[in-house]
């Protein structure tokens, strides 16, 4: 049976979870450029490029849960977390259509979105999430989903409400595809995540799921215009 103090312990890791994914928003908040982005005052050279670099990233984001799923799978650990993985590939399949549909009605043709920079941010979300997937501890990608998730459940849909009520860059209206789905798609999904979170007991991997979690929060905000 398990103890009072067993149970609390499992919940003061994944509450290390919540407190990276909260502080994720709070950095975007000071954020120049994502402060404009969540109250719709940013501007569509901001916006494009937010569109622009978070393609980038989200194009990957099927093999990564992907090959961290079928790692698990290959190495008989954590059945349930091994198909949450798979089945968050799955969910994140084709999302990149909607960001290059976004940015088509924006006037970006899909060339030109291939051929822009990365940031940095972009280059470093991508190389430590296959890093975790390929090599390291594979369930460590559930940190990167879970902040991020976090940071879609409390800001995508109100983002979108406010670029419409401003209405401040053209066509606008046709260019929230991403933003609106992922509003409403993630909610629920961090609640679900920290339930099936806590049937990890082991430090070891609990320590790199929250360093995923920290890299990412350090990361992320990079991927926005600089102030």
């Amino acid at each position: 049976m398990q103890t009072q103090t067993e149970s609390q312990l499992k919940m003061d890791w994944v509450a290390l979870l919540d407190q990276e994914a909260r502080a994720l928003v709070g950095v975007l908040d000071a954020h120049p450029d994502a402060r404009r982005l969540f109250d719709g005052t940013i501007d569509a050279e901001g916006y494009i490029h937010y569109l622009i670099q978070t393609y980038h990233y989200a194009r990957w984001s099927t093999p990564m849960l992907a090959e961290a799923g079928k790692r698990l799978k290959r190495l008989g650990w954590h059945p349930p977390l091994a198909e949450l993985l798979l089945q968050k590939a799955g969910e994140e399949r084709g999302h990149e259509r909607w960001l290059l549909s976004d940015l088509k009605n924006l006037g970006c043709s899909e060339a030109q979105v291939e051929a822009a920079a990365r940031t940095p941010a972009v280059d470093a979300y991508t190389g430590w999430n296959f890093f975790t997937s390929r090599s390291g501890v594979p369930t460590a990608v559930l940190g990167t989903s879970y902040v991020l998730e976090y940071l879609s459940q409390t800001r995508a849909s109100g983002a979108v409400e406010h670029l419409l009520q401003v209405d401040a860059i053209p066509n606008i209206r046709k260019s929230v595809t991403f933003l609106r789905s992922h509003g409403a798609l993630d909610e629920g999904h961090v609640a679900e995540m920290a339930s099936v979170l806590q049937s990890l007991t082991d430090p070891e991997e609990q320590a790199a799921v929250i360093l995923s979690a920290h890299t990412t929060r350090v990361v992320y905000p990079g991927i926005f215009r600089e102030a």
